[in-house]
């Protein structure tokens, strides 16, 4: 750790991710995550909701989001949550580097940090939307770290890190303790284990037996949806479905030349992964979206693992294979879109701005994506339009900008608020090119 590199490495990856997140959310170009975890932590010390979910303990554990309500209060930014999630993802870097360099050559390290720092998965994860997810990677890592040099206090303090990022990662570091205690059963570094395993599964006890059942409305946890299995998703598998996660794992690990299969740890991240791949929704392996965070810290665990057994020479050239590959893969199959989702801000990414800064703090106003996720952290009542069109609209203002046609939002529940507006329960306000403004006339009549 007295090595600078690592940090140098890990100040360059969050500055850099800054900046690109910075524009992503410049031209428009976050999703609905990004408007609700901003919700969620800006009222971290009040409801710790949002409009979408309600309460957030209703769908997750997330008490990591208190930490970004604290940065909120002295920052009070988007651009706050942007830089936070680049810090967060770049502290992956300096562990990883550090159980390379306990048993191995510095220059083995060093260039073990790059690859970490060059991982396309991380990246996608950096790049995406705000999302508790983000600290995982990070706390997984100092974690093992801790654990593997024999620090008690460390290794439990990364372990309540990881645990308050999310209910999922409470079960997988209760596993990672129960694999510990098993491995190095009889011995301190045994009980070290069982005590982290003890902490995770206490927590995620309480989670689904008090927490969620207390603040859901419907006792259902909303999650249970990626493994509610039909006939239709099995019968899918077959090629498609197959063939969908086999490419995962081959961007996955490709990069990383399946080198953590040559480690035991990796069994720390068969959990996290059986979560990803045994959902029916592809969503959840796909690089560039947050389920990433599950388990990208206990891969690259099982990677330093791995590079250091090697002798120091051969560790070198997988370590520049791996450069190689993770320069490749961030060419031709980016998770970060950067064709998409970076460029320079165009006229209606302007003109956007211009109407939302004339939006009061407080309005009861439903808008699709590109403009809920601008609103989101300084107006709690801001939502989205319904996802279907038979869904009633309560919404005091509505705002829609056809300027983004490909807006989910606007798809779906275009046609239903133009036949609201048609039918005199709307009226416009304002027009600015592609951008409606629009009132309910029976909110507009209720104030003398």
């Amino acid at each position: 750790m007295r090595d600078r590199f690592p940090w140098v490495v890990a100040f360059v990856y969050a500055t850099l991710f800054a900046a690109l997140g910075s524009l992503r959310y410049a031209i428009h170009r976050n999703f609905v995550d990004f408007g609700i975890f901003a919700q969620t932590s800006a009222s971290a010390f009040g409801c710790f909701c949002n409009t979408i979910e309600g309460s957030h303990w209703a769908f997750h554990f997330s008490p990591i989001l208190y930490f970004a309500g604290a940065v909120l209060s002295v920052w009070r930014s988007p651009f706050a949550l942007i830089a936070l999630q680049a810090i967060a993802c770049a502290l992956t870097v300096p562990p990883i580097y550090a159980m390379v360099a306990t048993r191995g050559d510095r220059t083995v390290a060093r260039w073990s940090a790059v690859v970490v720092a060059l991982y396309p998965a991380l990246a996608g994860l950096t790049f995406g939307d705000f999302h508790e997810n983000g600290f995982a990677p990070a706390a997984v890592a100092w974690m093992l770290w801790a654990f593997d040099a024999g620090l008690l206090v460390p290794t439990l303090l990364a372990s309540a890190i990881a645990i308050a990022v999310k209910e999922d990662q409470a079960i997988f570091v209760g596993v990672a303790g129960a694999l510990g205690a098993w491995r190095f059963r009889g011995t301190m570094a045994g009980r070290r284990a069982m005590l982290v395993a003890l902490l995770g599964f206490a927590v995620a006890w309480n989670f689904f037996h008090v927490v969620q059942p207390h603040a859901a409305i419907n006792p259902a946890w909303s999650p249970t949806r990626f493994y509610a299995w039909t006939l239709e998703d099995i019968r899918a598998l077959l090629p498609g479905g197959l063939l969908e996660r086999a490419g995962f794992v081959v961007l996955a690990f490709l990069p990383l030349l399946f080198v953590p299969f040559r480690s035991r740890m990796m069994w720390l991240a068969a959990a996290p992964l059986a979560e990803v791949l045994l959902s029916r929704m592809p969503t959840t392996f796909t690089l560039g979206s947050h389920y990433a965070g599950a388990w990208i810290g206990y891969v690259l665990v099982a990677f330093a693992f791995a590079i250091r057994r090697l002798p120091p020479e051969r560790a070198r050239r997988v370590l520049y294979g791996c450069v190689a590959l993770c320069c490749l893969e961030l060419i031709v199959a980016n998770p970060m879109h950067p064709r998409v989702n970076l460029h320079a801000p165009l006229a209606r990414d302007r003109a956007l701005d211009r109407v939302l800064a004339t939006i009061p703090s407080n309005a009861e106003i439903a808008t699709q994506e590109e403009a809920y996720t601008h609103l989101a952290l300084r107006d709690p009542n801001a939502t989205l339009l319904p996802e279907r069109a038979a869904t009633p609209l309560r919404a005091e203002f509505v705002l829609v900008d056809r300027d983004y046609p490909d807006s989910p939002r606007l798809q779906e529940y275009g046609a239903a608020l133009d036949a609201l507006v048609a039918g005199g329960a709307y009226r416009l306000v304002s027009r600015e090119g592609g951008i409606a403004l629009y009132r309910s006339t029976a909110s507009a009549a209720a104030i003398p």
